[in-house]
């Protein structure tokens, strides 16, 4: 029987990782298990923003993150699950409706999946060079009265159904795609990169309740917001840690280095207080989660998010940044805990997004290109049902 081994590929601002995980059937205990094989870790060149600014660069980091993860691994790399992430994520929002089809009004897949065309094509002017990652059904209708799950089996004379549309900049989604391609690696899927950290960082009870995970990048800051197990929203601002790091360099006149040395307190004393570093730090993040705010408030939901924020990243952990996410949002705050065995070769949450996305390649159909949402969740979590 062959080996079931899947490859997870973020590749950030900053670095490029990998991580490659094996499934493994435990015939005692009739489950299957999980195994880290092997991780690669680069510096990223060429990109900013997310975008590729330079090819080659961005190819020779994918190259050397793939040496290292294949030499732990020991296991040759010829394919992965690539995330997309940057500047370029966005979403639209669209309903459809249909006549049910059957004499009996019974409501079958069928009408489902017509229902999902209409509400695409009601959309479709926000699609302009842009790549549809993930068709998300919000909310389902029939007959005017809302439906609490699935609404296959249920009788009535019109469907309705409203979508959420994660989409890219096609260009982007390319680009990355070629880049990866270039580097010897088939490209089977991919995945926005907030919800693929979502797949490992947020309990089902978070989700159900209602939260919002936000990670903090080197020049993005990016959020799904659950609600009733559903990713009701993906959104990307362009602003991130290393706009810190900038406003540090302006506060006290120094060099990028160096203000990236006092951001992560290995500087201190006279010449940089703290108070003023924190001062600095909060300004930048209480705009950060602003941003934020106002893009909850447009959501237009009827209620809090009871489990708040959790915030992830490479930029988590400056400051005091769970109490300023608190006092700005009005939610409780904390910082992603990243459930792993002590001896596996990821060490914290800013794996995350890689990590859930080699998940997803083993417990997802990997035969076919995917659109739908629930398909890539069902096999491994319950199914999102609106």
């Amino acid at each position: 029987m062959p080996r079931r081994i899947a490859t997870g590929i973020d590749i950030g601002t900053y670095q490029v990782k990998l991580v490659v995980i094996e499934e493994l059937a435990d015939k005692r205990a009739g489950m299957r298990q999980l195994r880290i094989l092997g991780t690669g870790l680069a510096e990223s060149k060429g990109l900013r923003h997310g975008y590729i600014v330079n090819k080659e660069e961005v190819v020779a980091s994918i190259l050397e993150a793939k040496r290292q993860a294949e030499s732990v691994a020991r296991v040759p790399i010829r394919s992965g699950f690539l995330a997309i992430g940057g500047i370029s994520l966005d979403e639209a929002r669209a309903t459809g409706s249909v006549i049910i089809s059957r004499a009996d009004q019974e409501i079958t897949a069928l009408d489902i999946e017509k229902v999902g065309k209409a509400a695409r094509e009601a959309a479709a002017p926000a699609f302009l060079n842009r790549y549809v990652l993930h068709s998300i059904p919000l909310e389902y209708r029939v007959d005017d009265a809302k439906v609490l799950g699935d609404p296959v089996g249920m009788k009535g004379v019109r469907l309705e159904a409203e979508y959420l549309f994660t989409t890219c900049l096609s260009q982007h989604k390319d680009a990355l795609s070629q880049a990866v391609e270039d580097a010897d690696i088939e490209v089977i899927d991919q995945m926005a990169s907030p919800l693929a950290g979502s797949y490992v960082l947020l309990e089902g009870d978070q989700k159900m309740k209602g939260c919002v995970l936000a990670n903090i990048g080197a020049e993005t800051a990016s959020i799904v917001v659950y609600d009733e197990n559903i990713p009701i929203s993906v959104k990307v601002f362009p602003m991130g840690s290393s706009h810190i790091t900038d406003d540090i360099a302006l506060g006290f006149r120094i060099s990028l280095e160096e203000a990236e040395r006092v951001k992560i307190g290995r500087l201190s004393g006279q010449m940089y207080p703290r108070k003023k570093v924190d001062d600095l730090i909060a300004s930048r993040l209480g705009t950060m989660f602003a941003l934020i705010d106002k893009h909850l408030k447009s959501l237009g939901r009827r209620g809090p998010l009871p489990a708040g924020i959790i915030i992830s990243g490479g930029g988590a952990g400056i400051g005091s940044i769970s109490d300023i996410a608190k006092g700005s949002l009005k939610l409780p705050a904390r910082l992603a805990e990243f459930r792993l065995p002590a001896d596996t070769k990821i060490r914290d949450a800013t794996w995350a997004v890689a990590y859930g996305l080699a998940l997803w390649g083993l417990t997802g159909d990997t035969s076919a290109p995917k659109k739908s949402f629930r398909d890539f969740f069902g096999k491994f979590f319950q199914q999102f049902l609106p």
